[in-house]
């Protein structure tokens, strides 16, 4: 499917412009510096809703990158095939004005306003993708496939990150929640540093904040964590077969 640009309401791009002008004051002081250098190379701003061509053409020039138009939640083997081959899946659809502060479905602000900002850094564009690769290599076995998503969740989605002392946000899932920026951040939740093995051991839910947050030192210590997360992971694979 494609991006029809043309179809989007008055509201949606009101929609558009409020949860980007509400969550984007925050941010200076809360997400990393990537992503707020990432919103400005990506031109994003609170007027109008992104163009995906736009946005194709400079985040292909940075990184080989692009955004791939998708209706939903897709399959996970559509959904690691699709960024193996750096194609980010990204809905089209903006949520109405009575479901500002809540969705049970991810819409374009998650996906589009939280995500791709970061698709401009090397380091982390390459561990997305060597992480999909691994997914369609284990696609066939659900426990791999959900060991697999808990590294996915805790960095990707909910990532901390620590810059010059002080600790910002790089996931996708609290940047596009003005509660959830304010929540991690604080001495509420408990702060981990980052550990393959307690993420692996870590369940997560959906319908809430979370509770736990790990917190990596740099994007290059999230790239460097590849073997040791494949090696992890089949090392659980292979005690679960013992156990069989």
């Amino acid at each position: 499917m494609k991006q029809e640009y043309d179809k989007y309401t008055e509201e949606d791009q009101k929609v558009w412009k409020i949860l980007f002008d509400r969550q984007m004051p925050s941010l200076p002081k809360a997400a990393t510096a990537e992503f707020m250098t990432g919103v400005k190379r990506v031109d994003f701003t609170g007027e109008r809703i992104p163009n995906f061509e736009e946005t194709n053409r400079i985040l292909k020039e940075l990184t080989g990158w692009e955004i791939y138009a998708v209706p939903g939640i897709v399959a996970d083997d559509l959904f690691f095939e699709l960024m193996a081959n750096k194609k980010f899946p990204a809905t089209t659809w903006v949520r109405k004005m009575s479901e500002l502060d809540y969705l049970e479905e991810p819409d374009m602000f998650h996906d589009v306003f939280a995500h791709i900002p970061l698709l401009a850094n090397q380091a982390f564009v390459d561990f997305l993708q060597a992480i999909s690769q691994f997914g369609k290599e284990w696609i066939d076995d659900e426990w791999a496939i959900h060991l697999l998503s808990r590294i996915y969740w805790f960095t990707i989605e909910f990532g901390l990150i620590r810059e010059n002392g002080e600790l910002r946000i790089y996931g996708a899932g609290i940047l596009s929640s003005s509660g959830e920026t304010k929540f991690s951040l604080s001495n509420e939740p408990e702060h981990f540093e980052f550990d393959v093995d307690q993420i692996l051991d870590t369940p997560y839910r959906k319908d809430m904040m979370q509770n736990k947050y790990f917190i990596i030192d740099s994007y290059e210590q999230l790239y460097e964590s590849l073997p040791v997360i494949k090696e992890k992971i089949e090392l659980r694979l292979k005690e679960k077969a013992m156990l069989a």
